[in-house]
């Protein structure tokens, strides 16, 4: 082999393996960062799923610590992440607010009683986002998205994807302040 080829192939080979390495060792691969983290929460008041004359916003929540859950009827990843999200509520580390993404869907309320009925209800309270202008707000790309939210109503992490116990130790409880601290809500599931 002529040496003046080496040189472009040693130089490629190298590339490779310093691409394969960054690549391995890269935990948001593929992950799109949320302009949100770090920042105050949008404001945000939607019905309540099972009775859509009364509300509940951000401003209700200032104070406490929630997982505010982007979920629907209709989105098969969203059932993945139920018993994870089962699990996060029977912990009560930190309450989980679910917003039922209608996309669309004039049955979604019914479908969406009918499925936490059926699977059960991991949510301390569920609103519906039936125009979608919060999930446009919160930059919702899909189903099911979350966000840890602070007292101060600072977005602490995003998830935009299913949740897993692994996601939900790691990203979610290794934020919140020690259990002994974290007040919650003395609100029925709705």
């Amino acid at each position: 082999m002529n040496p003046r080829f080496l040189i472009p192939v040693g130089f490629f080979a190298v590339l490779v393996v310093v691409l394969a390495v960054g690549i391995n060792h890269s935990h948001d691969v593929g992950v799109l960062k949320s302009p949100l983290v770090g920042h105050q929460i949008p404001d945000w008041e939607l019905p309540m799923l099972t009775d859509p004359a009364k509300s509940l916003g951000s401003r209700e929540l200032k104070g406490q610590w929630y997982v505010l859950n982007y979920w629907g009827a209709w989105c098969d990843a969203c059932r993945a992440e139920h018993s994870t999200l089962l699990q996060a509520q029977r912990e009560a580390r930190v309450q989980i607010i679910g917003v039922d993404w209608v996309a669309g869907n004039q049955n979604e309320n019914a479908d969406a009683l009918e499925l936490l009925s059926r699977l059960g209800n991991p949510y301390r309270q569920v609103v519906s986002d039936r125009d979608g202008r919060t999930a446009i707000d919160l930059g919702i790309a899909g189903a099911p998205e979350s966000f840890l939210v602070d007292p101060h109503g600072v977005i602490l992490y995003k998830e935009p994807g299913i949740i897993t116990p692994e996601i939900w130790q790691r990203e979610f409880l290794s934020r919140l302040p020690p259990q002994s601290t974290v007040p919650l809500a003395n609100a029925g599931g709705s």
